[in-house]
């Protein structure tokens, strides 16, 4: 036994999860780029509207919600952070699949936020509706004039006007913005300049439709733009949102950040566990069918050297992500940072090397759209800098380690 065996429950949801996947996501991976290349790229798809009843008739739905975001188990199984590592992996060896699911960023991160630190009020107005999936969120911290690796840079004006705060900045990189199901972001700005250097953001809610926001631009991805979900550069012009829409409070801006941001790192290293997974998986198929120089490429040396180089590297990410999930699980968040923080640079990594050496297996057809790798390499690239780039995260984990043995970095 240890601390990572699967229980009965999470091995029942994986083989149902499994079993969703290969009778619906596989197949339709070409229908699914079909439908969104056809007519306007940002309306939703059909075909992902049409498989979410049959995954939540499944019981496969609201997966990432962990008991003490959802302690009555009303919207989904209450699985642990190790129990949903499993099945995060699952689901995210195609990137569209989770929404499927209702377990795509920002969603979840945004949900954990409301049901944390949400009044009943905010629950009820936007974190029911999203966990029905009846619509979508988007998340705006990033700001094109700051460096946003160092996130007390942000100048974001969230200020107090009688019953109403009034909000004024200019955003990028807020995912989900493209979609015309979002309906509402978390925004996270300056309440107090003034104040002590982490108390002075606040997050508050801003619907979609109001007044004075704007959708300047739809950015891309190494080319990718990500319809429908997207990932938009907007402008807040003096926009006006009830007090009420705080929250926890003025200040409490970081506080949430490091409650909603250790979830969403670690789903990205799950999913992206399951993407190097599947390139592994998609490179030993190629090798053992190519042909080269009077053999299959599975017969030349370098080419196991890939494959077996990968499928080390990939399972001591797996047990590093899980170790993280069990922490979380069992200290909390803060106390798991080091760990968090530690796959949150290691993850990325050991995807994007598995997913190029299995570009350069395919050859040309690796950086071509007739497979998956070369999204699944624009998106590994990307999360070494979404949510934290490499250095924040290893400086976290190089400081846990100092202080755990009593280095005071402070000096003398």
């Amino acid at each position: 036994m240890t601390i990572f065996d699967v229980s009965p429950r999470t091995a029942d949801l994986y083989t149902r999860l499994s079993t969703f996947m290969d009778e619906h996501i596989y197949p339709n991976e070409a229908e699914f780029h079909r439908q969104v290349n056809e007519g306007n790229r940002w309306e939703h798809v059909g075909l992902i509207e049409d498989l979410k009843p049959k995954a939540r008739a499944q019981g496969l739905w609201n997966l990432f919600l962990p008991p003490a975001s959802d302690p009555d188990g009303k919207f989904g199984p209450g699985l642990t952070n190790l129990e949903y590592a499993r099945l995060c992996e699952v689901m995210g060896r195609v990137w569209w699949a989770p929404e499927i699911f209702n377990c795509n960023a920002p969603d979840t991160g945004n949900m954990e936020v409301l049901a944390r630190y949400g009044t009943p009020e905010q629950q009820e107005q936007w974190l029911v509706p999203l966990l029905n999936g009846e619509i979508r969120s988007a998340f705006s911290m990033t700001e094109p004039e700051v460096a946003s690796s160092d996130a007390t840079n942000i100048q974001a004006s969230i200020q107090r006007d009688g019953e109403e705060y009034v909000i004024n900045a200019r955003k990028w990189w807020t995912s989900g913005a493209g979609d015309p199901r979002c309906r509402v972001s978390i925004f996270m700005g300056k309440t107090d300049p003034n104040a002590e250097r982490h108390l002075q953001q606040s997050m508050i809610l801003v619907p979609m439709d109001a007044p004075g926001v704007t959708t300047e631009r739809m950015l891309t991805v190494f080319g990718y733009d990500d319809a429908p979900h997207g990932h938009a550069e907007m402008t807040f012009e003096n926009v006006r949102v009830p007090a009420s829409s705080i929250l926890l409070g003025e200040g409490r801006g970081f506080e949430i950040a490091q409650g909603r941001l250790g979830p969403g790192r670690i789903h990205h290293c799950m999913r992206l566990i399951g993407q190097a997974e599947r390139a592994l998986e998609l490179m030993v198929e190629r090798s053992s069918q190519r042909v080269a120089f009077g053999k299959p490429l599975a017969g030349h040396q370098h080419v196991r050297e890939a494959i077996a180089h990968s499928r080390m590297e990939i399972d001591q990410a797996r047990l590093l992500t899980l170790q993280a999930a069990h922490m979380m699980d069992t200290v909390g968040n803060k106390a798991a940072r080091g760990q968090i923080a530690a796959i949150k640079v290691v993850a990325p990594n050991v995807a994007l090397r598995v997913i190029d050496r299995a570009i350069q297996v395919f050859g040309g057809a690796g950086v071509s759209q007739d497979t998956p790798l070369a999204m699944m390499y624009a998106q590994a690239r990307t999360l070494r800098l979404a949510d934290g780039p490499d250095i924040v995260h290893t400086e976290t984990v190089a400081k846990e380690e100092l202080r755990r043995r009593g280095v005071d970095l402070r000096g003398r």
